[in-house]
């Protein structure tokens, strides 16, 4: 999980920097199919990813502070969100960002270190595995873990960070081997903590895991043992609240600007990008209502962790075509030759392309 995404974040990454171009710019020269598709998506993924994200940044505020119920700290953090991306700029955003990371990895790694997993059985555990009837959930955690649509938006951080030429490519890959690598031990401590705390009972059929969680940390450890616990997974949550409130809205910003352009406009004309101008854009602001007010209508279903799956499942349908067109654009005239893909992002891209449409046709097959 944690190779492929890397390999995706640097192949976006390198798209931008070494072309200099946005992957709407991208996907406008391979035709209007590419734009029409993603523009379809992007407003159905914006719809169930806002309730997605409000509820997973619900739950643990709703474990601490009770009085509010888990639909009410729902809006509480749409809300917040769009304050936070609406009236602020990206250096701000960055450093919200950078401080929730900080708390995410310290509570749920410390964590995981406190329940004391066997090691031994940990290192099996890490041998993949799919059981059967649980194809849902490896979409949903592949898919959902990281990043989906989110990875698209990676290159319009890098310009905002003022990395616009191939000279800042080895800046870009630290920086995105560093994410996934903190992203990769994050999922481990999580299913360290979740194999040791919540074995034997049936999260797939209940929103209460995290609840249990929380209550069996108490019950072990003391009460302060839930709180870190908690408040990192609202950390983890919530920077995902920013984080796609801000890059997803700038790709659909993108997509509308590529979008409106004449027909007979030359498709690799569409280059010209202003970070500063896509965060003030009219697009850019409907798409933060968007992804903010509609998807409360799906806030007081009761089942927040039902909407999870669809996320991570929605998303997961996202990953080939990503991995696909970005095949066809590192390897096109477009690119500078010693910026091409080589061999080994070859191979990881194709892998990530299988391993998606193989998991995806099971999937219909056994629906079927």
């Amino acid at each position: 999980h944690t190779v492929f995404k890397l390999a995706l974040g640097e192949a976006v990454g390198r798209w931008h920097l070494a072309s200099e171009r946005t992957m709407l710019s991208g996907w406008r020269t391979l035709g209007r199919w590419a734009t029409g598709y993603f523009g379809a998506y992007i407003v159905v993924w914006g719809f169930v990813y806002g309730a997605t994200a409000m509820s997973a940044s619900a739950l643990p505020l709703n474990a601490l502070f009770p009085t509010l119920s888990v639909g009410g700290w729902a809006v509480v953090c749409g809300l917040l969100g769009l304050a936070l991306v609406w009236f602020g700029r990206y250096g701000m955003l960055e450093k919200i960002m950078t401080v929730l990371v900080g708390v995410m990895f310290v509570t749920v790694v410390g964590t995981a270190i406190l329940v004391g997993p066997n090691l031994l059985e940990l290192g099996a555990g890490l041998v993949p595995t799919l059981p059967e009837g649980s194809v849902a959930y490896v979409l949903g955690l592949m898919g959902g873990v990281g990043g989906t649509i989110t990875m698209a938006a990676y290159g319009y951080w890098t310009f905002a960070k003022g990395w616009r030429s191939p000279k800042w490519l080895p800046f870009m890959r630290t920086d995105n081997a560093v994410g996934y690598v903190t992203t990769g031990i994050f999922v481990v401590a999580m299913l360290v903590v979740g194999a040791e705390i919540l074995i034997g009972q049936n999260l797939t059929e209940s929103d209460k895991g995290l609840l249990n969680l929380s209550d069996v940390l108490a019950a072990d450890y003391g009460q302060w043992a839930r709180i870190p616990f908690l408040v990192g997974f609202f950390a983890v949550a919530f920077s995902s609240v920013i984080g796609v409130w801000n890059g997803v809205s700038l790709l659909f910003a993108d997509w509308w600007r590529t979008w409106r352009m004449p027909k007979e406009a030359p498709p690799d004309t569409a280059t010209t990008y202003d970070h500063q101008a896509g965060m003030h854009s009219t697009p850019y602001r409907l798409y933060l209502l968007w992804l903010t007010f509609p998807p409360m209508l799906l806030l007081f279903h009761g089942k927040p962790f039902q909407l999870t799956l669809v996320y991570g499942v929605l998303g997961a349908l996202f990953m080939p075509f990503l991995a696909g067109t970005l095949l066809v654009l590192l390897n096109s005239k477009l690119m500078p030759d010693r910026h091409r893909s080589r061999w080994l992002s070859n191979a990881l891209l194709v892998l990530c392309l299988l391993l998606f449409l193989a998991v995806a046709a099971n999937e219909i097959v056994d629906f079927l």
